[in-house]
């Protein structure tokens, strides 16, 4: 540009502010992959049920590194974070499995195939058991073998030692949630059906916990990330974000009931230093500023509960990442 017969050189600094506004964002998002949350490896578990059931042996599945174990074995949580709602189950020397997770063909690769279904068998061909299971991944333990129906959440160590704040969870998925209207409970030898409907759910809670001098756990809620899928989608929905509410999540706009507190009436459960299976006391809400030590993450085709769900939902998952 000339100015005075003389050329000055034209200030750009304007611009560039402009274009690192627009890049910056981009290279702010930073994403931590969920160790086998791409679902590319599972180990596979065969395990023999009874005869007074048949005698047949059963296929269960886990996000673990690529393996095959023989027989009626607990399985060691050694070589990965995840569990799944497929079940060993051993009770009254009767053994009983139930596949609601498996592997299945995704978009690039393998993914998690997550199924509400009946677990179902007929002890010496005449009494006939069945009961509903959403399928479940989550950060945490089956404490094997299950030895009772009552409360499934009891034999669940929910969680894993954890110290970061991620901003958000991201994953791919593909769901199909019929929306009969009907849900179904299926507890043992009974059946019922009744109104009502059944969101898959995505969720991430962050927890400062401690133990007291009897080994009681105790924990405030430091992060919150919940979605609800209410439908069947179009195919598959890529980089879902899930933003993570710190601090009391009721203050937030997004907030829904089904983000509260544990309730006490159906805690979730944890083994103490001492081994010992104990409640997890969440007790309140912890400031946004605060520590960080354990975090539980859930993945299902149902929210409904324990034995209770919306039969033949289902949904795909793939690509679980965090970001910071």
């Amino acid at each position: 540009m000339e100015r005075n017969g003389k050329f000055v050189a034209k200030k750009r600094f304007p611009t560039v502010i402009v274009l690192l506004l627009l890049v910056f964002p981009t290279f702010a998002q930073r994403y931590e992959t969920v160790p086998f949350g791409d679902f590319e490896q599972w180990t596979v578990r065969h395990i023999t049920e009874s005869a007074i059931l048949g005698g047949d042996t059963k296929t269960l599945y886990i996000p673990a590194p690529n393996d095959t174990i023989d027989g009626n074995k607990v399985y060691d949580y050694k070589k990965t974070i995840w569990s799944t709602s497929n079940a060993y189950a051993k009770i009254m020397g009767i053994v009983k499995t139930s596949t609601s997770v498996s592997p299945d063909k995704g978009p690039s690769g393998k993914c998690a195939k997550l199924a509400t279904c009946f677990a179902q068998c007929k002890v010496a061909g005449l009494i006939n058991i069945k009961v509903l299971a959403s399928g479940s991944i989550y950060w945490g333990k089956m404490l094997e073998p299950i030895t009772g129906v009552s409360d499934p959440y009891a034999f669940m160590d929910w969680g894993i030692p954890f110290t970061k704040k991620p901003k958000a969870v991201v994953l791919d998925y593909k769901s199909v949630v019929p929306n009969t209207g009907k849900l179904t409970k299926g507890t043992t030898f009974r059946t019922t059906t009744f109104d009502g409907y059944d969101p898959e759910e995505i969720m991430l809670i962050l927890q400062y916990r401690w133990e007291d001098e009897k080994g009681n756990i105790h924990a405030k809620r430091v992060g919150t990330a919940f979605y609800h899928i209410e439908k069947t989608s179009n195919g598959w929905v890529k980089d879902l974000r899930v933003p993570v509410i710190y601090g009391d999540a009721r203050k937030s706009p997004n907030y829904k009931p089904y983000m509260n507190l544990v309730s006490k009436e159906r805690p979730f459960f944890a083994l103490n230093k001492k081994g010992e299976k104990k409640p997890i006391l969440e007790e309140s809400w912890a400031d946004a500023n605060s520590p960080v030590t354990h975090a539980i993450m859930m993945i299902t085709s149902g929210s409904c509960g324990a034995f209770i769900g919306a039969l033949d939902n289902v949904l795909w998952v793939d690509n679980v990442r965090l970001e910071y």
